[in-house]
């Protein structure tokens, strides 16, 4: 089969490229090339591109016809429509990756599946997906586009820590630093290596059984996230000093994740993954978060370049536990 991923060196889409090409799919990316952390396979034909860029796109597509496109960059409604405008004679599946955040937040019943509700008041990222997802299979309905909706949710690799201090975090889990986990740490969550996404990902190629469908791909571990901070502190050998703060506070002195916290992170999310099973009955995930932590601590240690610290996000951190600990003195006693 002949597979086009727009994209296709991202976090997630960088372990299905290479698993798609040893399962033989003749593989084609489409990108700028600008993306050295993540190498392109060899036997992945590239053309090279500006997606955004119509003419160059039309210049390189010519009348390339494929089995599969899958676009990894998709998030808003307009590019939603242009994705259609481009690919409707062009391929017998198209893929679109929305996300599981658009899934009903905070939720009403555990756990999610794939007739979940979408609705997110909270997050515009999500709402947009929705949009996205609502054009697609418009047009499916309308006149048969062959769309296949795939809902990652937190799914990271070597490179990407699940904090959103980043590295940072960590720094301070070395040093004895406090780190803050927002609400009190209980809320469940679910982190997805992305050598076990791709596995349930790349069986839904050319899979006449996902056209018209959506699926979401998630492991089956469920963590707290004090359980996740901890095992991060376990990778690096020291215990992490852990301070909760009310999502909301947190939000206000970091209005940068209010949106992503509020609509996302601070509610518990867990995962039915029957149907991806159903459809792909190879799919298993099997990496444990300990196991991708030690990778993720590895991969820094190899490269420290990487290792950057933010004294700016110290120093406002440092400043919002001082405030919470002084109007409640008592929380984190």
């Amino acid at each position: 089969m002949k597979v086009l991923f727009i994209g296709g060196t991202g976090v997630i889409s960088s372990a299905c490229t290479p698993l798609a090409v040893e399962k033989g799919f003749h593989m084609y990316v489409l990108n700028r090339g600008k993306t050295k952390e993540r190498p392109i396979p060899k036997g992945v034909k590239v053309l090279r591109a500006d997606f955004r860029n119509d003419r160059e796109v039309e210049s390189i597509l010519k009348k390339e016809i494929f089995d599969v496109v899958v676009d990894w960059i998709c998030y808003t409604p307009e590019q939603a429509e242009r994705d259609i405008r481009l690919f409707k004679n062009r391929t017998g599946q198209f893929i679109f990756i929305g996300t599981a955040s658009s899934y009903q937040t905070p939720p009403v019943n555990l756990p999610i599946t794939e007739s979940t509700p979408l609705y997110n008041p909270f997050w515009p990222y999500s709402q947009r997906k929705i949009a996205c997802e609502e054009i697609f299979l418009r047009a499916y309905r309308e006149f048969g586009f062959p769309i296949t909706i795939v809902r990652p949710s937190h799914t990271y690799d070597k490179t990407l820590l699940p904090t959103y201090g980043r590295y940072n975090d960590i720094d301070r889990i070395r040093k004895g630093k406090k780190v803050v986990i927002h609400g009190d740490g209980t809320s469940l969550w679910v982190l997805t290596h992305h050598v076990d996404f791709a596995k349930g990902f790349v069986g839904l190629l050319g899979n006449p059984h996902a056209i018209g469908e959506a699926f979401h791909i998630t492991s089956d571990e469920v963590l707290t996230w004090n359980q996740i901070i901890e095992i991060l502190g376990q990778a690096i050998g020291e215990k992490p000093n852990i301070v909760h703060i009310p999502s909301e506070l947190i939000s206000a002195y970091f209005p940068e994740w209010g949106e992503s916290l509020l609509g996302d992170k601070m509610h518990s999310m867990i995962f039915d993954n029957s149907k991806i099973k159903r459809v792909v009955p190879e799919f298993q995930a099997v990496i444990p978060f300990s196991q991708g932590a030690r990778e993720i601590i590895a991969w820094y240690e190899a490269h420290p370049e990487q290792q950057e610290i933010d004294e700016t996000y110290h120093h406002r951190l440092d400043q919002m536990i001082q405030a919470f600990e002084s109007a409640w003195p008592s929380r984190n006693q």
